[in-house]
């Protein structure tokens, strides 16, 4: 083994952590939890996501940019997913529209609030934040695309009354993800992996830029509990739900604010990792995470809701209302101006920061 890649000794709390979490997600999982149960239940929470972003780390260390940020991105998604539609089977009518909201949190969330963070602190540290138009550009577009073809034209159809897609829409809009988001990772993969390469800089201070890889076992050992913890953040956040359910309707605010709450909190690790990927100088590291997750959670949430509306009873509610669309319209245009340049200053950072907190604020206050 190189002296520079990283062993992960039985001791160490990025090991223990994700495994504790776990458990308390085994026994706390389809309970009524006391407060004190709930607490504890956050705390391991939190633990999960500290743990969820070193191993996504030793993991991207391990096989270098772009995948490793793919990693983290498509881990999270898959198990928001199989949360999703778990949620949908078990809440018959009153989760119609729980697929729209969730996905909709997530794009506001991860290009808003992920983009606009990871350029706050890229510009703080070097005054101007740098990445590559040509990726940045083409992931946005992607975005932009799907998010119009799964939320927003539901509203405007006519086939079926509501904002509903009928059978062969939904199929429709199922194999269009899927087949976008699959030539979109080809494209960041293997076609034209340099665009979403980290942009070097004269001021690159990355502390790990020599440093050796971890070996295969250690980056094999960082996967499998990058996992573990992702599947005790996404079930630890819905054991706490009820929690936040009633702290809500106590509140007087609407349910909506639910969701919202429980996307926050899945995307944690996403956030903190992309925050101190812009640390060290690698802001296109950061909009690869932040976009590469909205990407995933739309073309994978719609062919698995497309899937499951096949068992699934009652209605599925996909098309925004008035709000929603102007927020996503103001998103995708504040957007493009931003990564068409190439550079960012705090500026741009606080227009996202500001359209994000705006999306909050009309949760909250409708």
């Amino acid at each position: 083994m190189s002296t520079g890649a990283r062993r992960l000794p039985a001791t160490h709390w990025t090991v223990l952590v994700p495994l504790v979490s776990l458990l308390a997600l085994v026994f706390s999982w389809g309970r009524d939890l006391p407060g004190y149960a709930v607490a504890i239940v956050a705390l391991c929470l939190a633990g999960a996501v500290l743990a969820a972003v070193h191993h996504a780390e030793v993991v991207a260390h391990r096989v270098g940019e772009p995948f490793g940020s793919l990693v983290l991105a498509v881990a999270v998604t898959v198990i928001e997913v199989a949360l999703i539609v778990t949620l949908m089977v078990d809440g018959g009518t009153k989760t119609a529209s729980l697929a729209r909201d969730t996905v909709f949190a997530a794009v506001m969330i991860t290009c808003n609030g992920i983009v606009g963070l990871s350029l706050l602190v890229g510009a703080l540290r070097n005054r101007v934040a740098v990445f590559n138009a040509e990726g940045s550009g083409a992931a946005l577009a992607s975005v932009a695309t799907l998010a119009t073809l799964s939320l927003v034209l539901p509203t405007f159809t006519t086939s079926k009354p509501g904002p509903e897609f009928s059978g062969a829409q939904l199929t429709f809009a199922a194999c269009a993800s899927l087949a976008l988001y699959g030539l979109f990772v080809s494209v960041q993969t293997i076609r034209h992996r340099d665009y979403f390469l980290p942009v070097v800089t004269g001021t690159d201070t990355r502390d790990d830029g020599h440093a050796a890889p971890p070996t295969a076992r250690a980056a094999a050992i960082s996967l499998g509990l990058l996992l573990v913890a992702l599947v005790a953040v996404v079930g630890n956040a819905k054991a706490v739900s009820p929690a936040i359910e009633s702290g809500v309707a106590e509140a007087g605010l609407p349910q909506a604010v639910v969701g919202v709450v429980i996307a926050l909190l899945v995307l944690l690790p996403e956030t903190l990792a992309a925050a101190r990927a812009a640390r060290r100088d690698r802001v296109q590291t950061s909009l690869n995470l932040a976009y590469g997750s909205a990407l995933a959670s739309i073309g994978l949430t719609i062919p698995a809701i497309a899937l499951a509306s096949l068992w699934l009873s009652g209605p599925l509610v996909l098309g925004l209302g008035p709000v929603h669309m102007v927020l996503l319209a103001l998103t995708v245009s504040v957007g493009t101006l931003t990564v068409v340049l190439g550079r960012a200053t705090l500026l741009q950072g606080g227009v996202h920061l500001v359209v994000l907190a705006a999306y909050l604020f009309l949760a909250v206050s409708p």
